[in-house]
């Protein structure tokens, strides 16, 4: 899918020169060990280098240089995966062979370039004022959780059932350790970026591989950094929960059920695709159990899904929910899990929930940002990654394999967020 050359130590070029698309697609990823103060300083950190350069001090000024060059698109995210934190540098251009005059790949080239070495400074270090700023916008971004009930129920399950973990982290951090960024601290942070963070720059269009990687080597001369074993699987231990049930009241109207799960199955474990289709046929997806019975059938929620996060072996059950609904809707989950642990589970269900998630890999395959996406999470696998290996990976799954995963899913905790009002009159509680 991708051709893939070693720059450094610790610095990995890959390319997939197709004629798929007219555009070309750039994504420089850089990934640190997770933690809140890593998390925070590098949420602010793309925001600082985004907004401001050397070049371009404003953001309108950035904007209207980008839009000169055929409407390129380019920006920096922040973003977490599984114990690592992600700044991803990320440009889409029109390819220079459908144009009249050429030139604008280098253009872009030199435009990323710019921002990741020659950043606005002051007295060298970042200025104050653009510091304030885009330390006010993180926090902004933090504070937004809490107004959004079910991030805000999601993340509080999380941070009680695995507290000061990779899990249970913020991508943005928290808002005392983007309080207590200084400008030296964060071109600090800036500096160890560049010099120690492993990178993989990614690379999706009609291009020449040689002269591709020729111009990327000139413009972005990185040095070598230390060597990061590879990700082998290892056997998961989950501890023990202090507790079973936790209610907590906010103002607010519909009831948030969320159900924590733990299993020894994660991305790099062999039964990953097993447990991929056990959580469709659970609660992945329209036709899942969970859907039809504790919904459809019983009208018991809004909303009901559940989730895989196979980082850390962990599976969440999200429902919308009356609070006088409560202990009926856990007992309706904890039945749908039940029946896939007794073995109840339909040919259909398995046909179904392997067509979505066949369907889902094509459908990201699409774009080019989707080939990235999927290659750089299936990379570090100890196998070539291709549509027809998973899809055969999945159609070979049998009723007896996701018997055998459903038994393996054990009920951690049970958090449930509801109105202070609503909770007092109805009288429900865990």
């Amino acid at each position: 899918m991708f051709q893939t050359i070693e720059l450094q130590q610790g610095i990995h070029l890959h390319i997939r020169p197709t004629d798929q698309f007219k555009t070309v697609n750039f994504s420089f990823k850089f990934k640190q060990k997770l933690s809140n103060q890593a998390a925070s300083e590098r949420s602010v950190l793309a925001n600082v280098l985004l907004h401001s350069n050397e070049l371009f001090p404003s953001n309108p000024a950035f904007r209207s240089h980008l839009d000169e060059l055929y409407g390129t698109i380019m920006y920096l995210d922040s973003s977490k995966k599984g114990s690592d934190h992600s700044i991803t540098l990320l440009a889409e251009s029109v390819n220079d062979q459908y144009l009249t005059t050429g030139g604008v790949l280098d253009q872009v080239i030199n435009l990323m370039q710019t921002i990741l070495f020659r950043p606005n400074l002051e007295q060298g270090t970042f200025k104050e004022s653009i510091v304030k700023r885009e330390k006010d916008s993180v926090i902004q971004r933090i504070e937004s959780i809490y107004d959004d009930k079910t991030r805000f129920a999601q993340q509080r399950l999380v941070e009680l059932m695995r507290p000061d973990h990779p899990a249970s982290i913020g991508a943005n951090g928290t808002i005392k350790d983007v309080s207590a960024i200084t400008k030296e601290s964060l071109f600090n942070a800036y500096k160890k970026m560049l010099e120690e963070d492993e990178l993989d720059i990614y690379v999706v269009g009609d291009v020449d591989v040689e002269e591709m990687t020729a111009k990327l080597k000139e413009a972005f001369p990185f040095k070598a950094r230390a060597k990061k074993q590879k990700n082998i699987h290892e056997n998961i231990e989950h501890p023990t929960s202090q507790k079973n049930n936790v209610s907590e009241q906010q103002e607010m109207k519909q009831g948030k059920l969320h159900i924590g799960y733990n299993t020894p199955i994660t991305f790099t474990h062999p039964d990953f695709p097993k447990m991929q289709i056990t959580n469709g046929i659970f609660g992945g997806y329209p036709h899942a159990k969970l859907f039809l019975n504790v919904r459809e059938k019983e009208s018991m929620a809004y909303y009901v899904s559940s989730s895989f996060s196979s980082a850390y072996g962990l599976l969440f059950v999200l429902a919308g929910i009356d609070a006088s609904k409560q202990e009926k809707a856990v007992r309706l989950i904890d039945e749908q899990l039940e029946a896939m642990k007794n073995g109840e589970i339909s040919k259909n269900e398995i046909d179904q929930t392997v067509a979505m998630l066949k369907n889902q890999l094509k459908e990201a395959l699409d774009s080019a940002r989707g080939q990235i996406e999927i290659y750089d999470q299936y990379k570090d696998l100890d196998e070539k990654f291709s549509v027809d290996s998973w899809v055969e990976k999945w159609t070979s799954v049998t009723k007896d394999d996701i018997q055998e995963m459903a038994k393996s899913i054990n009920k951690e905790l049970v958090y449930f967020l509801s109105g202070k009002e609503e909770l007092s009159h109805e009288g429900a509680s865990l």
